[in-house]
């Protein structure tokens, strides 16, 4: 059994082996940063990428890097950048700051940045809100994923805000109120202990008081991966099936490619809970070099299975592919979206004052974001 000494060990290396890549951040010129977004009490950086001629009435992806990582290097890999490129949508990358985690690792279990209205959980909800006013987004067209501690930081999004999300997808992370501790952190990393799955699905229903529909949820991981077992994608997937009351024997399993995909469909046949595991894989995004997404890089694992595009499909984001040519983006988003109506647009104010930052925190304090 790994120590906890190991583990910290083994981290700090490859946090050491990952510096040149986020001190060198080449491509950073390709985003905007994120200069007014509230009051920002998980003290992140904010970054954005937005499409040449992006409609109106986008979506929106939000992506949350690992450990080690930064905003651009996770998009160099994942590829979500050119991905919106060809589906046509805004993407929002907010990033760690080594002064909350030496690490670069998102908070995913520390309960004073995984509480609603409160730490970096509040941070990506102000952002998320001021890219919504900014680029006239589909409110019913949000979606979040991440890889480990950032997967982890997207299912507390996803238990703290499900409102906010027509969905989500986790890559090799954990469930939402699997620790709240770093000594149970480390464990939970490890497969060992934590909550039963209907505590877990209770976690979740309290964080936010929320009570249906939920978002819809896509889990991936490697079979092989040695610093986030695998047990935890089980827990995320028998979490999210409670949630939407689905049991683990409805599940339709296929393999292609070497690996299984598990997909549970609730009571219209749509899907609503789906989980890859990639035989073999270590801890990382499987992409393929071949698709034209990803350049490669720490924790990016050429399986030739793009989980970027496979995601992307399963949210429901066609884009110009496959899509009718009178379809409007708010249609598309509203059929896979339980959210349709959910946020009434804000109306800005108007006036020789009223710039965009001041327009911003109206808004958010308009939606109870900021005092």
């Amino acid at each position: 059994m790994r120590s906890l000494a190991d583990t910290v060990a083994r981290l700090a290396a490859r946090r050491k082996q990952s510096n040149s890549v986020v001190a060198g951040d080449v491509g950073r010129d390709r985003f905007s940063e994120l200069q007014a977004f509230g009051s920002n009490p998980g003290r992140l950086r904010g970054w954005t990428y937005r499409p040449k001629d992006l409609a109106a009435d986008a979506p929106l992806v939000v992506a949350l890097h690992g450990c080690t990582q930064s905003a651009v290097s996770y998009d160099r890999g994942a590829g979500w950048s050119r991905m919106a490129d060809r589906k046509g949508f805004a993407v929002l990358y907010p990033e760690q700051q080594r002064s909350n985690n030496a690490n670069l690792c998102f908070n995913w279990f520390a309960p004073d940045d995984t509480r609603r209205g409160s730490g970096e959980a509040l941070s990506i909800r102000q952002m998320i809100e001021a890219v919504v006013i900014a680029n006239d987004v589909d409110r019913t067209g949000i979606f979040v994923t991440g890889l480990s501690a950032g997967g982890a930081m997207a299912a507390a999004m996803l238990a703290t805000y499900p409102e906010v999300f027509a969905g989500g997808a986790i890559i090799a992370g954990l469930p939402y109120g699997s620790a709240t501790t770093l000594p149970q952190a480390f464990d939970r990393m490890r497969g060992h202990g934590g909550p039963t799955a209907k505590q877990l699905a209770s976690a979740v229903k309290q964080a936010s008081g929320h009570s249906g529909p939920w978002p819809k949820l896509s889990v991936w991981h490697g079979s092989a991966d040695t610093t986030v077992s695998p047990v935890n994608s089980d827990q995320l997937v028998r979490q999210w099936l409670a949630l939407h009351g689905q049991s683990e024997a409805q599940a339709d399993t296929a393999e292609r490619q070497g690996y299984r995909r598990d997909v549970w469909r609730d009571a219209t046949n749509q899907e609503v809970v789906e989980s890859y595991l990639i035989p073999g894989m270590a801890h990382g995004t499987p992409v393929d070099s071949a698709d034209g997404l990803s350049d490669g890089g720490p924790f990016m694992i050429d399986t030739g299975i793009s989980s970027t595009s496979l995601i992307s499909r399963f949210w429901g984001l066609a884009g110009t592919e496959g899509q009718s040519p009178d379809a409007h983006p708010s249609t598309r988003s509203a059929r896979h979206s339980p959210l349709a109506g959910a946020h009434p647009p804000f109306q800005p104010p108007s006036g020789p004052d009223a710039g965009p930052g001041q327009i911003i925190e109206d808004a958010l304090r308009a939606a109870g974001l900021m005092k």
